[in-house]
């Protein structure tokens, strides 16, 4: 009886992990534009039927993305992080017009730099949602080098 009951409970464990959803992948670059500044890029690849938001949702909404960066002596930030222009729809969800990616977009985010190799750190949230069902908010760390 013991056994049956491991072995259900492995099934059990097995089939829970199977249901995980992580839509969105993240990944980064870095581009130095000379000695002294670099852009930091921060890519989200979107699973068809899935979007991400913008940095600019109103309250009520949902999640918006954003980003933390890490402060360090080697680097500094140039303005805000930018986005491309987003899709706009109303969703019935939140009863309000909202702001969204899907397939993939790409942040940016210029940095000054203070020294030639510089590693720039931080954390990034998201919501993704689809048609059905929205996941809960998930952050992300990050690490770029900047060469």
């Amino acid at each position: 009886m013991k056994n049956i009951l491991a072995v259900l409970l492995v099934f059990f464990a097995i089939d829970t992990q199977a249901q995980i959803l992580n839509p969105v992948k993240w990944s980064y670059a870095s581009k130095k534009i000379n000695d002294k500044e670099a852009v930091i890029f921060l890519k989200a690849t979107i699973q068809p039927g899935w979007n991400i938001y913008s940095q600019y949702v109103e309250d009520g909404g949902p999640v918006p993305t954003s980003f933390k960066f890490v402060p360090a002596k080697a680097y500094s930030l140039t303005g805000k992080t930018i986005e491309p222009k987003p899709l706009s729809k109303f969703e019935k969800t939140f009863n309000m017009n909202v702001s969204y990616f899907h397939n993939s977009v790409v942040f940016q985010q210029k940095v000054k730099l203070n020294a030639k190799e510089t590693v720039v750190k931080g954390t990034l949230e998201y919501m993704a949602c689809n048609d059905k069902q929205c996941l809960p908010p998930k952050e992300v760390e990050f690490s770029i080098v900047v060469k």
